[in-house]
């Protein structure tokens, strides 16, 4: 017998930052990502693979980075970079229309949204393996904002957790081809097991959901 790829019982789909701050006209960072966004169609690529995880009845999870709030980094003796620019910038302040998700991402009843993530990834001081290990998902399918850094990052961290991950190169965006090319021609083919398309993606799990429900 033939075993699915992607067992429902012991995959999740890993939904990361589809803030209105990234993916939404008006957003802050949406101006840096268009271009690249658009050309792949990231949007709805993601609002596909969420649909079809969704339809095979698949767990969803949602990575999400920190909402800035006033005094999150004013007392910190090291920042990185990258939260050096959370600071100045803003992105996804707490309370305000960027920090919201982008129409048609809004978790649904039963999904879980791990607790925020401070630099990029998902799993990094957080309680998103323990969701995960208490729902018994082993395999992960990883799709969202950016590419090189809380995508990437997150994949990466996963495996060292011993977990099996897919990411769908065409469900995420960058500032430009050099990022998405380092992310996912460079680095992130040492720690994904599969990296596919939205269509393979969707075309997999719904033969899935058509093998459950043939199920005697």
């Amino acid at each position: 017998m033939t075993t699915h790829p992607y067992d429902r019982q012991i995959t999740g789909l890993i939904v990361i930052d589809p803030y209105n701050d990234f993916i939404s006209e008006g957003g802050k960072v949406w101006g840096r990502l268009r271009a690249v966004a658009e050309a792949n169609e990231c949007v709805p690529h993601m609002l596909q693979v969420l649909k079809a995880a969704r339809e095979a009845k698949l767990r969803v999870f949602y990575a999400l980075h920190r909402r800035y709030r006033p005094g999150d980094y004013e007392t910190w003796k090291y920042i990185a970079p990258v939260q050096k620019l959370a600071w100045k910038n803003k992105p996804f302040e707490y309370g305000s229309w960027g920090g919201e998700m982008h129409p048609g991402f809004e978790p649904e009843p039963g999904e879980i949204v791990a607790t925020e993530h401070w630099c990029s990834s998902g799993f990094a001081n957080t309680d998103l393996d323990l969701q995960l290990r208490k729902h018994d998902v082993e395999q992960l399918i990883i799709m969202g904002l950016l590419a090189h850094t809380c995508l990437e990052a997150t994949a990466r961290y996963a495996a060292e957790l011993g977990y099996g991950v897919t990411v769908v190169r065409d469900a995420t965006a960058d500032y430009s081809d050099r990022e998405m090319h380092a992310a996912l021609e460079v680095n992130i083919p040492s720690y994904a097991s599969r990296i596919v398309t939205t269509q393979e993606i969707v075309d997999l799990l719904s033969s899935a959901a058509i093998a459950e429900l043939s199920a005697p």
